[in-house]
């Protein structure tokens, strides 16, 4: 009796941990715990890609696309912070501008981001790597004025309007139309409307009686 319950027991443990005693896994279990090398290094382009474009012109334009999306997660992120950590008098409305701002740039992130998996390179993605490559100077860690928050929000703007631009010349010279149409019809004309919604904020105007 002994014996059989210890064996009861003995199956059962290699059951819940998905093994029989051939030392194979049950096909039903999730095999956990695994890792491999990577499929890709980041900053290395797939060869050959039947895009129409040479490897060297995808290279470029990885390049400088995986920059831009570095500042924009950087920027993105600093619009929730803002959007959590605003006060004052214009609270409610800076708090609803900064939180549509944040969701529009995770929409133009996403764009990028997808434009550097088709042109074959690897879109950075963990917070960790983004903080190494991007050139926004990172905020403080606690609750700040409104116009110092939007003083670094424009500053922001203009670092990836900027190499934005740059870029797009670029592509264009390269015959890339697909990423000049990015850049252009997407990342620059949404950058250039928020700063102007947040520029205005920073226009010392009088409020009930003029001067």
């Amino acid at each position: 009796m002994k014996d059989q319950n210890t064996k009861a027991t003995a199956t059962s443990l290699a059951e819940t941990n998905g093994e029989f005693g051939s030392g194979q896994f049950r096909h039903d279990q999730p095999k956990l715990g695994q890792r491999a090398r990577e499929l890709q290094t980041f900053g290395e382009v797939m060869k050959r890609l039947r895009i129409g474009l040479r490897d060297e012109i995808r290279s470029h334009s990885v390049a400088e696309l995986s920059q831009i999306l570095a500042d924009s997660m950087m920027l993105r992120d600093l619009y929730k912070k803002h959007h959590w950590q605003v006060s004052g008098i214009t609270f409610r409305e800076l708090h609803l501008l900064f939180d549509k701002h944040y969701e529009q740039q995770v929409a133009l992130i996403d764009e990028i981001a997808e434009r550097i998996q088709i042109l074959g390179g690897v879109a950075v993605a963990a917070p960790q790597d983004v903080a190494e490559m991007t050139r926004i100077l990172r905020p403080l860690k606690g609750r700040e004025e409104v116009p110092v928050q939007l003083s670094r929000l424009l500053e922001a703007h203009e670092v990836i309007l900027i190499a934005a631009r740059d870029s797009a010349a670029r592509a264009a010279e390269r015959g890339d139309d697909g990423t000049n149409d990015l850049l252009v019809g997407s990342v620059i004309r949404t950058h250039e409307q928020q700063v102007w919604f947040l520029s205005e904020h920073l226009i010392n105007v009088p409020l009930t009686e003029a001067d």
